[in-house]
């Protein structure tokens, strides 16, 4: 026996049938980079399995495509259920951070190479 971590396993449910038939979120889709987050909303017991699992990886901040890494469905679904938890009031979410206010990377080198020399 070997100890190899599991590998998830695709669901045996259509991801139309999870969405309830629906390929659109009824509004502006997020974004892959999109980040959302749990509320501290009480769960209604109607919820879905897949809701569920969404609302237990998104405790704190967490982009709409490791959702779906996490949960293994397509991002095209799991927008869809966002858009859901979104419109309930169980998830609030960030838009990704504009590539012009991110850290210029030739200045986080010359930081690291500084830090280096120093030690």
């Amino acid at each position: 026996m070997t100890d190899r971590p599991e590998e998830p396993r695709a669901s045996a449910i259509r991801p139309y049938v999870i969405t309830g038939g629906r390929a659109e979120t009824g509004g502006e889709p997020l974004s892959w980079e999109s980040l959302v987050m749990a509320t501290e909303e009480a769960f209604p017991a109607s919820l879905q399995p897949e809701h569920l699992a969404i609302l237990a990886h998104c405790e704190g901040l967490i982009s709409v495509a490791e959702v779906a890494a996490h949960i293994g469905q397509p991002p095209s679904v799991i927008q869809v259920l966002l858009f859901d938890l979104l419109e309930w009031g169980l998830i609030v979410t960030r838009p990704p951070i504009p590539p012009a206010e991110r850290a210029d990377v030739t200045m986080l080198r010359k930081v690291l190479h500084g830090l280096e020399n120093n030690l």
